[in-house]
């Protein structure tokens, strides 16, 4: 889904918004249509609480977006900013996608009306019983050297820090067991967590999305606003949370790939288990994610319960066969739809993509050349 830039559409709705010069302008009462969304989001405005009320979208996504309202439109109410982003949306968002969000959501609450959670602690966050206190200080501090002081960082934009409390991932554990046991007794058919993975489940689909929502955005965002800035890391607004599995009778291993995510976070809940390492072979637009792998984009890490990989989507990485036991890890994809729609208008990746980093590195190198050649050439000359 997406919302933005310059797409032009067959038949015109009507206002609160319209298209001029490759912006997507809002039209308010009584405004000019010179009102138009931020190119930049307002950081020092509060966005409004959008939890609980019966929207079609995430609640999150209307959060982000209201950062980029015209100041004219952050003093009305709720109501009023709502109804305007919701047109925004709707309209640049296919029929084909609207369709299929109402029927996974007729789905979802299938699933939640009749599966009676486990746990059900751990579908309210509590911050103080899921992560380890060196996480919450760095948290609840919110600086960047506070984050590093917890973190390793093996490769630059991978970072690794213990996360979770072993008493949370014994429950999540748990809780997920007894969803795949529910799943197994009554022959739902679920939808495992994306095309590589038979075995999981999708976290959000059992009633976790709110818990998780807030995971994403008081736990991960704030880290991504400081180390992923370049991705989207600041304006992340809505998340594909599930849990992959991995043994002799699960899935053993996961191919090279990058994920559909701008922020990927990735945490061993246990059990016990050998192998299954991940293995990180540098960060690529699309133009290259397919090209060859450079000496210092390699490596190698090892899961440990309880603690966290934090790196961008993009990043190129796999998971190594699990040979003994059975590994169990929680995935957290974080999207931000204003990148994803500012990323269509842009060719040049270099703040992020290794092999357009290369590119650039070398056209400059050409460059410099040519013009000392040509000073060369110059001063060579008689009389000059």
């Amino acid at each position: 889904m997406s919302f933005g830039v310059g797409r032009k559409e067959t038949q015109q709705p009507a206002p609160p918004s319209t298209v001029h010069n490759g912006n997507l302008v809002g039209v308010l009462p009584g405004m000019a249509t010179a009102h138009r969304l931020r190119l930049n989001p307002n950081t020092e405005h509060k966005p409004e609480s959008y939890e609980g009320l019966h929207l079609e979208f995430s609640p999150l996504l209307f959060s982000s977006l209201e950062r980029y309202l015209p100041p004219p439109m952050l003093s009305l109410p709720r109501d009023s900013k709502l109804h305007y982003m919701r047109d925004i949306i709707l309209r640049y968002s296919p029929d084909g996608e609207r369709t299929r969000v109402q029927r996974h959501r007729e789905y979802r609450q299938k699933i939640i009306s009749n599966y009676q959670p486990l746990h059900r602690e751990l579908y309210t966050m509590h911050a103080s019983n899921f992560f380890v206190p060196s996480f919450l200080k760095a948290i609840n501090e919110n600086k960047e050297e506070g984050f590093r002081s917890i973190m390793a960082e093996p490769m630059p934009g991978v970072f690794t820090f213990e996360m979770f409390q072993p008493r949370f991932c014994e429950l999540l554990l748990s809780e997920v067991e007894n969803f795949e046991k529910w799943v197994h007794e009554t022959k739902f058919r679920i939808m495992r967590p994306n095309t590589m993975n038979k075995f999981g489940a999708v976290l959000d689909d059992f009633g976790l999305e709110t818990m998780l929502d807030k995971l994403m955005e008081d736990f991960i965002r704030p880290i991504s606003r400081v180390f992923y800035s370049d991705v989207g890391g600041s304006t992340l607004d809505s998340h594909h949370g599930f849990v992959v599995e991995y043994g002799i009778d699960r899935d053993v291993e996961l191919g090279f790939h990058v994920d559909d995510s701008e922020v990927t976070l990735n945490v061993c809940l246990g059990e016990k288990f050998s192998g299954g390492d991940l293995f990180f072979r540098g960060v690529r637009c699309d133009k290259h994610v397919n090209s060859e792998t450079q000496s210092d984009e390699i490596l190698d890490y090892s899961h440990v319960p309880g603690h966290a990989v934090l790196h961008r989507g993009r990043h190129r990485h796999g998971a190594r066969a699990t040979t003994s036991g059975h590994r169990i890890n929680l995935l957290l994809w974080c999207r931000s739809s204003v990148f994803r729609e500012l990323r269509k208008y842009q060719k040049d990746f270099s703040s992020w993509c290794g092999e357009c980093q290369r590119e650039r590195k070398e056209r400059q190198r050409v460059s410099i050349a040519a013009t000392k050649q040509e000073l060369l050439r110059r001063g060579g000359k008689p009389g000059t």
